[in-house]
This record gives C-alpha cells, sequence and structure tokens, in this order.
C-alpha cells in the first residue's frame, strides 16, 4: 500500500475520540461491495489495522466533519484510490476522467452531473491533503481555484457551443468555442487570486465585446448574453442530487444594482472610466481572466490598469479602502477579542485585516512600482517586505497568522460545507473545532489563535493610525460592494432610523456614482468621511428617515458634490443646520433642495439677523425685480425672493432665534411685501391693453392670520379687493376697454394666478377670497359701495367677526381710508348684546360639530385651542367696540392687551388666554413646519418632542403636555363664561 499522503504522522488528538458512526458505516460497505471484491478487500484491510496512517486520517474525517463522511461513503472507491495513489497522483487522475467526460457531455444535465461529482471528489482529496499536513496552504487553495476554473471554462465552452449549433451565435472557431468569442469571464476575489477557500463561492463578472461576437437570435445581443450568464449560473450553483459545484456571486459587476448579470465591454469602460470606486480598483486587483477569449481579457486589463494603478501616490484612497471593512472603529477599541463566536474572516484581527493590509499599500504604491501589482496575499506580504514598505518582521508575523487564519477557516468549512467563518460558542462546539485543528483542549487552541488574532490587530491598527475614523460610537458603518451590510444595517437602525436597509441601499448608490453629486472621485472621497457625522446629525433630527429621503433629493438635483461636500467639511455647524432643516421643516427643506445655493447665503453674518423693517424688505424685493424681462421673470424672481426669506425666518426659528410671535410677524411682513410689489406689476400688466380706469382706485385687504400678523409657514392668504371709481366712469380707457368691475375683476383674477400659479420656482401663496361679499358666489373684486352696503346691511355675525381681522395691505391710499373708515364704522356700531352672544356661541358650536378636536395636538380646533380664544378676541371687540373703540386690533394678542386695558376682560382671564396662546402658537408653528399628517406623541421621535418643548419655553415633554391640558381647560371655562347664551 502506497500511501505518501499521510508520511506525515498525524495529531493524536485528530484520531481520538468523537464519533464514529461514519467510520463504521463506511466499513459496512465492504459486505455489499460483490461487484468490487478489491474494493472490499481493502476495506476490511484497513478495519484490521487500526493503528495505521491511513485508518487515523479516516477516524480523523468521520469524527469532525459529517459533510466529509457523506461524501466518503459515496465516494469509497475514490477513497481508495486517493489513499493508494497519493494526492498529486489521485488529483490528476481524476482531472484526466474528468476533462474526457466533460468534453463528451451530451446535454446540460450530464455536464452539471459530473461537474459535481468531480467536485466531491477534489474536496476530499483537498481535506485529506490538508487535514494530514501532506499540502501547503497554497496547494490547497491553488487546488480549489483551478477545479473552480475548469468548471466555469467548462459550462461557458458548452453553452457558447450550444448556441453555435442553434445558429444563434458563430463562432470563429467551433471546435475552440472561447477562442476570439469575445466572450470574457473575470474570476474576482480569492478566485481571482488563486486562494479560494475550502467552501468558497466564486466571485465572477461576466463581459461581452459587441464588436466580435456575431449574433442571429430573434433577441437582442444584451438578453442573449444575460440567459447564457443565467444558465452558466445554473450549471455552477445550482443544486441537484448530487449537490452543487460552486455557489456563484456576480455582484462585483459595475453597479450591480442596475446593470444587467452581463456587461458589455464598451458599458464596462464608461462606468470604471467615470464612476470607478476605490473599493473597486482594490478588488480589480485580483482580478483574472478564467474563462472566454483570451484576447479580450489582455485587452480589457490593459484598459483597467490605469484606473487601478495611479502614478501618484493614492493616500486619499486609504480612508475609502479602509471602511470597506466592517468593524471599522475595532482597531482602537481597548475591548478584549473573545474566541467564542468570532468571525475570524470579518472580526479583529481577522483574514480580512491581512487583506486589506496588503491591498492598501498596493494601491498606494502599486502606481510606481510594478512588483507591487501581484494577486496572493502571501506573495504581496513578501513584496512588502522585500521593497522596504514594513519589516520582514511585520511581513513575517502577518504570513504566519495568514496560514493559521486560513487552515482554522478550512476546518469550520469542512464541517459541514457551509460558508462560514464564526467560531462556535457554545464550549462542546468549540472543543470539537479545537480537535479537528489537532490542539489537545479549547485552552491550547484559544491560546494560540488569539495569539495571531492579535499580532495582525496590532499591525493593521498601526496601518491606520492617522487614518481618519469612519466609524461612529455606534458602530460600523461601511458602504462598499454590492450589498448591504448586516451591522452597518444595525447601526444605522440604532441610531434612529426605522427603514435602515433602503438608507444603506442609497448611500451605496450615492457611492456608485448614480447620481450627478458623486460621479467624481474627489467627491466620492469626501462623502466617505462625512457619511458619519451626516447620519448623526440626521439621525438627532425629528424625523429621520424623511430627513434623510429629503437629503437624498436635495444631492439628486446638485451638479455636483464637490462644493458642497468640502463646505461641511469647513463648516460642521451648516451640515448639522441642514440635516435639521431637512428633519424638521418639509417646507424649507424643499425650497433649499431646489435652492442648493442658498447654503452660501447661510455662511453668512446677516442670514441670522432679525428680519429687516418692512420699507426695507419692499425696497429689497424692488431691486430684485427690476431686471424682470417678462410677467413670467416676475413671478420667478417673487417666488424666490419670498421663499428665500420665508427659509430663513424658518431657519432662525427652528433655531429658536426668534419666537414663534416674531416667526408669525416675519412670515407676515413678506407676504405684505410681495403684494406690495407685484400688485402694482400686474396692474402695468394690464394697462397696456385695456387701459386704466379713470379716476379709479383700490386696496387689498388681508384677513385671518396674514390680516392679524399671525403667519406659519403653511399659511395662505384670505384677500379681499375693494375697488372705488368716480359714478359716471363706465370702463377702463384702453384700446380694448372693460367696464370698471370686469377690470379690477381681471386684476384680482391676475393677483390670485400670480401667487398661485406653479413655476419652475414652484406655488407662491394659497389664495382664498371665499371672506368676500357674498363669498365665493359674490364678484371676485368688491366696490367700496357694495362692499360698505354688504357690511351695514346684509353681513352675517361671524363675517363682521372675521372683519376684526381685516388689515388694508396695499393700494391706493384714498380707497384705503376710506375702506379702514368703514371697517371702524362696522365694528363700533352698537349691538344686542344677547344677540351677539348667542350668535357667536352658536357658530362655535357648530364649527366644533364639524370639526372636532380629538387629539389634544390639534391645538387649533380642541375646546380652548386657539379658536376658541380668537373667538373671545373678536367677540370682546364686537361686544365692546362701540363704547371702547380703542379695543380693535388685528392681532389676537394686542386685542386681548387692549380688552384688559380697557376692563372688559379681566386681568386673571386675559393671562390665562394669552399663555395659552402663546403656547398654541408654539405648538402649532413647530407642528406645521414637522410634520405632514397628526401628530403622535406616542410614536413621535424624541428630537421633535424636544423642539416643541424647546419652543413652548417649557423643561420636558412631560410638563408641555401637562400644561398643555391645564391651560385648555383654563381658556375653555374663559370662553364659556364669556360667551354664554343663558348668562
Amino acid at each position: 500500500m502506497n500511501f505518501p499522503i499521510i508520511a506525515a504522522a498525524l495529531p493524536c488528538s485528530l484520531a481520538a475520540g468523537g464519533q464514529t458512526t461514519g467510520w463504521e458505516r463506511w466499513l459496512e460497505r465492504a459486505a455489499d461491495m460483490d461487484d468490487d471484491p478489491g474494493l472490499a478487500t481493502f476495506m476490511r484491510a484497513l478495519a484490521a489495522a487500526t493503528d495505521t496512517p491511513p485508518h487515523c486520517l479516516l477516524d480523523a474525517l468521520f469524527c469532525h466533519s459529517p459533510y466529509l463522511t457523506l461524501s466518503a461513503l459515496h465516494e469509497a472507491g475514490f477513497v481508495r484510490q486517493m489513499l493508494e495513489l497519493g494526492p498529486e497522483a489521485a488529483l490528476r487522475q481524476e482531472r484526466e476522467s474528468l476533462s474526457a467526460d466533460v468534453a463528451n457531455c451530451p446535454d446540460m444535465a450530464a455536464l452539471m452531473q459530473r461537474l459535481r461529482l468531480g467536485k466531491r471528489r477534489v474536496a476530499l482529496l483537498v481535506a485529506a491533503a490538508d487535514i494530514a499536513g501532506a499540502w501547503s496552504l497554497e496547494q490547497v487553495t491553488e487546488t480549489l481555484s483551478d477545479f473552480a476554473e475548469f468548471a466555469v471554462r467548462a459550462g461557458l465552452r458548452f453553452l457558447l457551443a450550444q448556441e453555435h449549433k442553434r445558429g444563434t451565435l458563430v463562432l470563429p472557431h467551433p471546435d475552440d468555442p472561447e477562442r476570439d468569442s469575445g466572450v470574457l469571464i473575470l474570476g474576482m476575489g480569492k478566485f481571482g487570486a488563486r486562494e479560494l477557500n475550502y467552501s468558497s463561492d466564486i466571485d465572477i463578472i461576466v463581459f461581452y465585446d459587441p464588436d466580435c461576437l456575431v449574433y442571429q437570435g430573434r433577441r437582442t445581443l444584451g438578453e442573449a448574453m444575460v440567459t447564457l450568464t443565467r444558465d452558466l449560473v445554473k450549471i455552477l450553483d445550482e443544486r441537484t442530487g448530487q449537490g452543487y459545484v460552486f455557489r456563484t456571486d456576480l455582484r462585483l459587476r459595475p453597479d450591480p444594482g442596475s446593470t444587467p448579470v452581463a456587461v458589455s465591454i464598451p458599458a464596462a469602460e464608461i462606468y470604471y472610466e467615470g464612476f470607478g470606486q476605490n473599493w473597486e480598483r482594490a478588488a480589480m486587483i485580483k482580478a483574472r481572466p478564467v474563462a472566454g477569449d483570451p484576447q479580450t481579457g489582455a485587452a480589457f486589463l490593459k484598459f483597467l490598469r490605469p484606473f487601478i494603478w495611479r502614478r501618484s501616490l493614492d493616500f486619499a484612497a486609504i480612508a475609502d479602502i479602509h471602511s470597506i471593512k466592517r468593524q471599522i472603529n475595532a482597531h482602537k477599541s481597548g475591548h478584549s477579542i473573545a474566541v467564542a463566536g468570532h468571525n475570524i474572516k470579518l472580526g479583529r484581527g481577522g483574514i480580512r485585516e491581512i487583506e486589506f493590509f496588503v491591498q492598501t499599500q498596493q494601491l498606494i504604491w502599486g502606481g510606481r512600482q510594478p512588483e507591487m501589482r501581484g494577486q496572493q496575499t502571501l506573495t504581496c506580504l513578501n513584496t512588502l517586505a522585500t521593497i522596504g514598505h514594513v519589516t520582514p518582521q511585520v511581513a513575517g508575523e502577518m504570513a504566519v497568522a495568514y496560514r493559521a487564519l486560513r487552515r482554522l477557516e478550512h476546518r469550520l468549512q469542512m464541517i459541514d460545507d457551509q460558508q462560514t467563518q464564526t467560531l462556535p460558542d457554545t464550549p462542546e462546539r468549540l472543543a470539537a473545532v479545537a480537535a479537528f485543528c489537532g490542539f489537545a483542549d479549547v485552552e491550547s487552541f484559544s491560546t494560540s489563535l488569539l495569539e495571531q488574532l492579535r499580532i495582525v490587530e496590532r499591525h493593521y491598527a498601526h496601518l491606520f493610525e492617522h487614518a481618519p475614523e469612519l466609524g461612529t460610537t455606534e458602530g460600523n458603518l461601511a458602504f462598499t460592494g454590492s450589498e448591504n451590510d448586516p451591522e452597518t444595517v444595525h447601526t444605522i437602525a440604532q441610531m434612529g432610523f426605522k427603514n435602515a436597509d433602503p438608507v444603506c441601499a442609497t448611500i451605496r448608490g450615492w457611492h456608485h456614482g448614480r447620481i450627478r453629486a458623486t460621479r467624481s472621485t474627489r467627491a466620492r472621497e469626501l462623502l466617505t468621511e462625512l457619511t458619519p457625522a451626516l447620519l448623526k446629525a440626521l439621525g438627532n433630527t425629528a424625523s429621520p428617515d424623511e430627513a434623510f429621503s429629503r437629503f437624498d433629493e436635495f444631492l439628486s438635483r446638485l451638479p455636483a458634490g464637490v462644493p458642497l461636500f468640502a463646505m461641511f467639511h469647513a463648516h460642521p455647524s451648516l451640515l448639522s443646520l441642514v440635516a435639521e432643516i431637512m428633519g424638521n421643516a418639509p417646507r424649507l427643506a424643499d425650497h433649499l433642495a431646489r435652492h442648493a445655493n442658498l447654503l452660501d447665503v447661510v455662511l453668512t453674518a446677516s442670514f441670522f439677523d432679525p428680519l429687516p423693517p418692512l420699507p426695507d424688505l419692499i425696497a429689497d424685493m424692488s431691486r430684485t425685480l427690476e431686471d424682470a424681462r417678462d410677467e413670467e421673470d416676475i413671478l420667478n424672481l417673487c417666488r424666490r425672493w419670498a421663499n428665500d426669506h420665508r427659509f430663513q425666518v424658518g431657519t432662525q426659528l427652528l433655531r429658536t432665534m426668534v419666537t414663534p410671535d416674531q416667526a408669525a410677524h416675519g412670515f407676515t411682513a413678506i407676504a405684505d411685501a410681495v403684494l406690495t410689489v407685484l400688485c402694482p406689476r400686474l396692474e402695468a400688466v394690464l394697462t397696456p391693453i385695456h387701459g386704466a380706469v379713470p379716476g379709479g382706485g383700490w386696496c387689498l385687504l388681508a384677513m385671518g392670520k396674514m390680516g392679524g400678523m399671525e403667519m406659519t409657514t403653511t399659511s395662505d392668504l384670505d384677500l379681499i379687493l375693494v375697488y372705488d371709481a368716480p359714478e359716471a366712469v363706465e370702463e377702463s380707457d384702453g384700446r380694448r376697454p372693460l367696464s370698471v368691475s370686469a377690470w379690477y375683476g381681471r386684476l384680482t383674477q391676475k393677483l390670485v394666478t400670480a401667487l398661485t400659479v406653479k413655476t419652475n420656482e414652484g406655488a407662491l401663496y394659497e389664495v382664498d377670497m371665499r371672506l368676500r361679499p357674498s363669498g365665493s358666489s359674490g364678484p371676485i373684486a368688491s366696490s367700496f359701495e357694495a362692499f360698505a352696503r354688504y357690511q351695514k346691511e346684509m353681513a352675517w355675525t361671524w363675517e363682521h367677526l372675521a372683519l376684526t381681522r381685516a388689515r388694508v395691505v396695499t393700494g391706493d391710499p384714498v380707497v384705503a381710508n376710506k375702506v379702514n373708515t368703514l371697517i371702524r364704522e362696522v365694528l363700533t356700531a352698537p349691538r344686542d348684546a344677547a344677540k351677539l352672544v348667542a350668535d357667536v356661541a352658536d357658530m362655535r358650536e357648530k364649527m366644533a360639530d364639524n370639526r372636532k378636536g380629538d387629539s389634544p395636538w390639534e391645538v387649533k380646533h380642541r375646546r380652548g385651542g386657539l379658536i376658541d380664544i380668537e373667538f373671545i378676541a373678536q367677540y370682546l371687540q364686537l361686544r365692546y367696540g362701540h363704547d371702547h373703540p380703542l379695543i380693535l386690533s388685528t392681532n389676537t394678542r394686542l386685542a386681548l392687551d387692549r380688552a384688559c386695558e380697557a376692563g372688559v376682560l379681566s386681568t386673571a382671564d386675559h393671562d390665562v388666554l394669552v399663555e395659552a396662546w402663546r403656547l398654541w402658537s408654539a405648538v402649532q408653528t413647530v407642528l406645521r413646519q414637522t410634520v405632514a399628517g397628526a401628530f403622535n406623541e406616542d410614536t413621535a421621535p424624541h428630537g421633535l418632542k424636544d423642539v416643541l418643548v424647546t419652543a413652548s419655553g417649557l423643561v420636558d415633554f412631560k410638563t408641555l403636555r401637562d400644561r398643555m391640558d391645564d391651560l385648555a381647560a383654563a381658556s375653555f371655562a374663559v370662553f364659556k363664561r364669556l360667551i354664554n347664551p343663558s348668562g
């Protein structure tokens, strides 16, 4: 019996203990081998010689690996051949047999079956040679890689030949399908470097050159290549009764989320030239043609050379490559490494750190030093030492650790043919792994492993000790590769995001250059360093997921990202502000997304100054419109000016630099300026065609929130246009004259359209004109005579309540004076107190029935809320305006103050109502900017609650909630006491 495979004695622990069920079952098969008496005799003889090396080897296989046990049961004859001939001869014989069989496979099913049989035999042989110590690590990994290459080539050759027979492809050399075919398969990662682990998947990329392929099928060439690629994956990856050949991964192709599984070479060249990422450069270091047309492969790798290897020292790429590692911040942690449950590939001190130790140095130096462009890790470690980039001691220690960790990786995978690198976390299973690796006990195994892990961790940490920290205190953040990193998804969730998977996928899309802002290498490098701070800032907002979505929209609209990212680097506080806007103020975020140049304005000192007085705002807007060429220009410039200033006030409000009351005055002043400047320009557009109304004039009344100087960021404009003209004038004096009513109606309609129509700059305001005489059924513009007659003779009590908030914004001073006099006259007229209070109470009850404030956060409609307080202020003005005309004010707070001064509202009631009004205004202002729908305190983010607490001036959320209930009850009690029809 010739058995060189185990010339070295197996460690005793490998052959001792464990389960021998598989060994016994293997021996039982001898009795059933009447068709092969030689094999049966061999097995019985082996069973009798319990101390022979072959017996010890098989005992080790059967004791520790269910997968190898099952494989040996199926391949008893091959096991005998392997034991008698030794690994090299047995492998050579199997290769010859496999090549002959594959060449004569009649169909895909036969090919799949034979490749699976070959894989099982190679796996058995490699495991035996590895366990016995007969082969080095390089022999083990290269044997696995060579078989993978054979399988990929066999599959591709079969599929190309099949398409040629069908007539869909015309091959230049049908007897050698790959030659000059234009099809290229690159092996990536460990496959490309011939470093496959025992149960590795294979990473491949399928390319094709449209100029080389002669396609005559009915579909497109691209569709045909996708089908061919899927069939290739089926040949290799599909699990059948005979198992599988290799798990196959196609996700290292260019931008796998948006490209087909087979990529044309012209498309790939465009991608790598413009959008290739640093991690893809690192991946391409190991790229190797494993199947297909050799000439196409050589040409494509030549094209990739400048992409991978840059002449300048590429220190900027270190941080980006470093982010691939899943535990980015692990090397700076002081915690100990636990053996149980440790991932020896991705964990601290693991295989990935050794690989990145090499690859980052290759990217830095490979452009100038071609000798650094090797593919295999151990060879490159030696080169690093030879050139002098690391000391021989460091290279030697990393090489020893790499061999030890790779051997352990193979043992873990041999157990069940699982692609795992994680050690068991139970004592029994850990002891079994220790024994499988040849250790007498777990303690000695752990000591040896920890020594290697700590050596790697120390050298890896030294390499990156000056690199920027890309992780966070919460955990890992890595966005390279083709799919979400589970640990990164977990970290994002911990940072406050409810839908972490889409967030992670979107950021990977940024790194793939799917948006214009990240298509340059410099932009992606800056983004890599910014991402942790960005996510932290967005995670601290009221609605992190919505904030991220808005930031993605904002980023997607930018023509380039470098200026923005550089600005964030130089001004970290700006990043926090942008995140706050994205999370807490949807309208501000939308405006910022449309006008990223606003960030330059934000950096000016005056941005956070109070708004200038109204005359200055009017002058500023007038200057803005001086360059308008036509009506469309007027509308766009008007929107940009107004939205920029609303953005300024909204930002100051978010930062609590202004009170809600001050913000309300600011929002109203902006609207006042818009109407003051816009209306005359619209009139100027109207007069060239229709002329003017001789002696006529008009004024614009603001009602509601605008009239009371209480606007929020979402307030619409309640407007009434009142005009006056000499009785004798019947029409305008233009070449196409209009009646007086039609002319002012046309002006009003132009104003409404100018405010509401959506242009390139969006909409400006929503407009409501239903408070005009007769409401929606009345003329859109009201003559002064009709307005006066209606208010004095026909208006309902609720319309006079609304009139208390009427304020002239702009227009002819004469008409404005007449309107103001009329309003004062109407509001100070004597009234029937009983009828007034009954009307007010009835209106409020009907409103409460139609719009119930069921949520305590519906501060406008809840009882004791804003509407009740506004009704009180308006009622008091109508009730006591005749005796106390100074009580009149369009502003709710000022009206309450004047009512108190006049003695018609007690000081105690005044204080309750004013405190409630302040709180309701603060809550409403915040919620209008932060929440699209109803506010739910049970599900609301903590960040939003903090914003509410700050705006209210209270100490915590519970205090705010309790104070709201108290003030609602108190103000509603005042309402019932003052407005009681039976009192």
